[in-house]
Formats: C-alpha cells, sequence, structure tokens
C-alpha cells in the first residue's frame, strides 16, 4: 500500500514541477493591443540578430540605425550618448577578435523619452543591452531583452498616458564589462530623475524568465511585484534565495550599476537552453517563442504598474518570499520565519508526542531519525560532486574560455546525473540504508570521494563530507529503527537548519520552514488519524503534503541547478533533504524494502550514465564563443 503512496506521490509530484516550469504561449502579431505579443516582437529580433554585432562592427552600426529608427516610430524622443570604454574592456574585445579602434574607443547608449503627464515625478526606466559578443548573433542575449522592450513601449502607449516619464535605456558595451551602463549611470541628464529600473537579460535560449535580482531593501518592490503576478503570461518565478545567492556573486548585468546607486527595480531573465549563450547557435530561429512572452509580459506588467504607481517602491527592509509554481507569491516579513519556526515546533511537538503514546516512538529514534539526515546530507555531498565529475572538471579548473561553455552545454546531462543520484539516496534511505552491508556502504562512499578528489582536486568541504558519511554508514545502529523515528528526527534537523538560516540570513530560511511546516502539519494530522501509519487516513495528508512540496522542490532545484549547478552541484543535496522529509513515512515496509533499493541503485546508475553522456553529445572541440561576462 505505501509503495503506491510512495511511487504515486513522487510521479505527481514531477508532473505538477514539470507544468510549473512550463513557459507561456506566445501571443499571436494580432493579440490585442494593450497586451504584450512575442511574435510582435519576434519580428525585431530577426532584423536585430542577423548576424553578431560586437561594439565597433559594421552590424554594430546597422543596428543601432535600425534600433533608433524603431524607438521614433513607437514615437519616442530618442538621443544617443557616448562615453569611452574603460582599457580593461577594449583589451577583453581584442581577445575575442572584436576591434575597438573600429568605435573610435567608445560606447554609444540609445535613449528613448516617453513623457509622462508630470514630469516632476521619478522616472521609471525599461533597460537592455543592444552588442553581442563577435561569435554569436545574441538572438536571445539580448536581442529578445531589447525587442521585449520596444514592444512593452508600444502596449503602455496602448494602454494610455501614465503620469511617469518612461525612460528606454538600450545600453552598449555590456559584453565587455557593462561599460554603457556606467557611462549612462555616470552622468546622464536623467540619471538623477530615475527611481525604479527594470532590466532584461538572458544567458541561454530559452526557459522560464525568473526575477532574480532587486534593489537592496526590497520590501516595497516585491509586494509591487506580487501584485503583478497575476497578469503576468504564464506567472512569476522569484524567491528571496535566488536574490540573496545572487549578491554574493561575481556575476553582474547592466542591472548592477543602478542597484549600486541605490536605485529600486527588477532583473530579468532566463537561462535555459544553455548552449545558446555566447554561441553561433544563438539564432532567432532556435529562440524558444514561450520564453519571450514570459519576459515581455513581466516587463511590460512591471513598468506599466511602476508608471502608473502613485508612489515608487523605497528602500525599506528585504522581504522573505517565493512563488508557489509560478502561479503566486507568498511574501512575509523576515521576522515571522521565527513564528513560522514556533508553529512547526509546536506541530512536531505534538505528534512527537502522540507517536510517543500510541506507536512506541523514543526520544533517541528522534535522535537517530535526525543523524539519518546527515547521512543524507553528507552522502549526498560526495555522491553530487562525483557524478557531476563523470561529466567534465569543474568550471574554476576548465581550461579555456571554449571548455566553460562546453559544460555550460553539458549542464542538461549533468542536472539528470545529479537529480538522478540524489533521488537514488533519497529511495535509499527510505527502503533502509541498513540492509546494506555497513562496510560495503562507507567504502564506497571512500572509493568515490578518492576519484572524485583524484579528478577535480583536493575540497575541503568534500573531505569532512566523506568522513562524516563513511563513519555514519559504517555504524547502522545510529540510524532510525522506526518509521515515526526518521520521520521526526528528519524534520527536527530540518527546523534547526531553519533556525539557523533565520538567524544568519533570513531571506534564506523559507526554504526550510516552509516545507518544514506542512511537514508538521501532515505529521500532526497522521499523528491523530492513525499514529500506526498503516491506513489511508493518515496516509493521504502525508501523499499530499508530498506532492505539493517535492513537486515545489523540484520547480525550485530546476533554475538553482542552471545558476549555481556547474560548479556547486551539492545544493541540491538540501532540497533532497527535505524531499527525503516530506516522503520518508511512505516507506513500503520490510517486505518491499528489496525492490526499492534495487530500483534506487539503477536510479543512481541511470543517473552516473547520464553525466557521462554529455561528454559525448557536447565533445570539448565544439566551436564555442568567449569568456563569460553576465
Amino acid at each position: 500500500m505505501r509503495l503506491v503512496w510512495l511511487t504515486g506521490s513522487l510521479a505527481l509530484a514531477l508532473l505538477l514541477a514539470v507544468l510549473a516550469l512550463q513557459v507561456p504561449a506566445p501571443a499571436p502579431a494580432d493579440a490585442p493591443a494593450t497586451a504584450f505579443s512575442a511574435h510582435r516582437a519576434l519580428a525585431d529580433v530577426n532584423e536585430i540578430a542577423r548576424a553578431p554585432h560586437p561594439v565597433g562592427s559594421a552590424e554594430h552600426a546597422r543596428v543601432q540605425a535600425f534600433l533608433l529608427s524603431r524607438m521614433e516610430m513607437l514615437g519616442l524622443q530618442t538621443s544617443t550618448q557616448s562615453g569611452p570604454i574603460s582599457r580593461g574592456a577594449a583589451r577583453y574585445l581584442r581577445r575575442m577578435g572584436g576591434d575597438p579602434a573600429a568605435a573610435d574607443f567608445t560606447a554609444t547608449n540609445l535613449v528613448g523619452l516617453l513623457p509622462g503627464r508630470n514630469p516632476d515625478l521619478p522616472a521609471v526606466a525599461l533597460m537592455a543591452h543592444y552588442d553581442t559578443v563577435p561569435m554569436s548573433a545574441g538572438a536571445a542575449d539580448d536581442s529578445a531583452g531589447v525587442a521585449a522592450v520596444l514592444e512593452a513601449v508600444r502596449a503602455i502607449r496602448a494602454r494610455g498616458p501614465a503620469d511617469r516619464t518612461l525612460v528606454v535605456l538600450l545600453t552598449d558595451a555590456e559584453e565587455i564589462g557593462l561599460d554603457g551602463a556606467r557611462v549612462f549611470w555616470g552622468g546622464h541628464p536623467l540619471r538623477d530623475r530615475i527611481g525604479a529600473v527594470v532590466n532584461l537579460e538572458a544567458r541561454g535560449g530559452g526557459g522560464r524568465a525568473m526575477m532574480f535580482e532587486t534593489g537592496r531593501g526590497n520590501a516595497q518592490t516585491i509586494d509591487l511585484f506580487a501584485r503583478v503576478a497575476g497578469r503576468v503570461d504564464g506567472g512569476v518565478t522569484s524567491n528571496s534565495l535566488a536574490v540573496f545567492v545572487y549578491e554574493l556573486m561575481p556575476n553582474g548585468t547592466d542591472f548592477t550599476v543602478p542597484r549600486d546607486r541605490g536605485v529600486q527595480g527588477l532583473n530579468l531573465a532566463f537561462i535555459g537552453r544553455p548552449e545558446q549563450y555566447h554561441a553561433p547557435a544563438s539564432t532567432p530561429e532556435a529562440l524558444d517563442a514561450g520564453s519571450v512572452q514570459h519576459i515581455g509580459s513581466q516587463a511590460l506588467e512591471a513598468a506599466d504598474a511602476l508608471l502608473r504607481s502613485p508612489v515608487l517602491p523605497a528602500r525599506a527592509g528585504d522581504a522573505v518570499y517565493a512563488d508557489l509554481f509560478g502561479r503566486v507569491v507568498v511574501s512575509h516579513p523576515p521576522a515571522l520565519g521565527w513564528a513560522l519556526f514556533g508553529a512547526a515546533a509546536i506541530l512536531l511537538g505534538f505528534a512527537v508526542w502522540r507517536a510517543r503514546s500510541r506507536a512506541g516512538l523514543s526520544p533517541a529514534d528522534v535522535g537517530r531519525g535526525a543523524v539519518d539526515g546527515m547521512w543524507l546530507l553528507s552522502t549526498g555531498l560526495v555522491v553530487a560532486q562525483a557524478v557531476r565529475l563523470l561529466g567534465g572538471p569543474m568550471a574554476a579548473r576548465a581550461e579555456s574560455a571554449d571548455a566553460y561553455y562546453v559544460l555550460l552545454a553539458r549542464l542538461p546531462w549533468l542536472e539528470a546525473g545529479v537529480a538522478g543520484a540524489l533521488l537514488a539516496l533519497v529511495l535509499l534511505l527510505v527502503g533502509g540504508r541498513t540492509r546494506l552491508d555497513p562496510r560495503w556502504l562507507a567504502g564506497a562512499v571512500v572509493l568515490v570521494a578518492a576519484a572524485a578528489t583524484l579528478y577535480g582536486g583536493f575540497d575541503p568541504v568534500l573531505a569532512r563530507a566523506t568522513a562524516v558519511s563513511a563513519g555514519l554508514s559504517a555504524f547502522p545502529a545510529m540510524a532510525a529503527r522506526s518509521t515515526w523515528g526518521g520521520w521526526s528526527g528528519l524534520i527536527a534537523l530540518a527546523l534547526v537548519l531553519g533556525a539557523a538560516a533565520q538567524a544568519a540570513a533570513p531571506a534564506t530560511a523559507f526554504l526550510f520552514l516552509w516545507p518544514a511546516l506542512l511537514a508538521t502539519v501532515a505529521a500532526a494530522l497522521a499523528a491523530s488519524l492513525d499514529p500506526g501509519l498503516a491506513r489511508w487516513p493518515s496516509l493521504a495528508p502525508v501523499a499530499l503534503a508530498a506532492v505539493l512540496a517535492v513537486g515545489w522542490l523540484i520547480s525550485l532545484g530546476h533554475p538553482v541547478f542552471l545558476g549555481v549547478g556547474m560548479d556547486l552541484p551539492g545544493a541540491l543535496v538540501l532540497l533532497a533533504l527535505l524531499a527525503a522529509m516530506i516522503v520518508r513515512p511512505l516507506e513500503p515496509g520490510v517486505r518491499l524494502r528489496r525492490p526499492l533499493l534495487i530500483a534506487a541503485a539503477a536510479i543512481l546508475a541511470l543517473g552516473a550514465g547520464a553525466a557521462a553522456t554529455g561528454r559525448f553529445v557536447e565533445p570539448m572541440d565544439r566551436p564555442t564563443a568567449s569568456t563569460p561576462t553576465t
């Protein structure tokens, strides 16, 4: 019975995640004038992305003239702004095969103005860059963003005059160091009039567009973003964890410049189909029209809401927030995290009390369940790193820029490999890791870690994880002995991690606290209805929680891996722990543990095979472009 609940819940969770990760259908060219149409925007993409147009090229001049003409056709008051590019940018452009001297070592921004009814109000800027790297026509990066800005302007005008002025800023020289943005924000007369920015970017050729960066102190910005989410085609994808992590990364986009000046705003990008990033493959034909629809609809609705808002978002506290399956954004103040932690702790205490009196749960077994979670975390880090290395070296150890782009093209294979390996570990934990010979299990962990170290180099985190995993594998007496012990221990561990995140970085704590709260609700219901976890009334709330939580975690994990998985595949281990916490009570029972363990071994082998397959599908000798800049 429970095996059916387990497999059915996981299948439905995967289906829910796949549906949540879909892009919207592109609106046709005859869509209402007030709506965003990807087909109308793609007409501009086709014109802009005929060929690569880096700074200083003849194509760059052609695209510049075309865009100025289009901006004038849209009724914008147009002008240009030129400024010097840095010496580093000039050297970088030469290394890529460009010629900065042909542009007289200058970047030329294109500026359009749509005056509002009240010129005294702070303006709103729509921003994208129109230059490309020399080896790519840049249909996605950033011709799609430029075309989406133009289509959004057309729709905004169709909706009628707004009080605020709209500034359209198409920057130059982004690909060689954000120089165009620095020129504008460093001294353009309009700079100090702008109170909010919506920036469009891409790193790939498809997938859902994610809002991954805001101005600092974003609570009011997120409130506005949440209000417009229901009007966006396909909903929105964003969470405060992504904003927090991106702030720590060395990457930058044009939005980085106004953000550092204290301007509020939203940064949007799609990063699917990574093989197209800075590559010859980034053509209008290869571009996902649904991704253009998604990023353009978000840009339109966000910019329109800002233009018509009585007050623009100001710097305040940072919000804790996340989208739920791309349909609604849930947001709350950071301090509320402690209330969620308290509520979850109370519910867990009630479930443990009921299970202790009705099902024989002991405090020691709760502790052993938490140890199971530590085993999953440590073993998951080892296995994720090893499977990832089957697909090639870490990007930080790539021998050339070309190698980086090949690894980027392998990302779908690497994601399948790491996800499969972690699913195998979750099933191993649920099926009973103590059924395996502890000496073989500990030895296998050490052997895998040794191979990963030999190929990928010494990693102190991997070394510590190996020591913990091997130690816990060698002592099966430390594993949970009951379903309730394993379940409540995993929930307790998730709450401890959530409390630590709440204390150190509240914007990240929702990742632990929201699933843990859902798990404790399911545990309290199950303990009340059937503490023995044998009948459907107790299993139904668990299965429902598993479908919702695991589906949400998968939909969260996909953009996480696309963003950081090339170098940090272990980031998915935390999601695996939370998934195990939810499905742990659906263990199939003693008679079916052996088939579940066999299935786990098969999935692990398939995952390793998928990661290794990437080497053959995307060999290192494929033509590539240049060193990444964004």
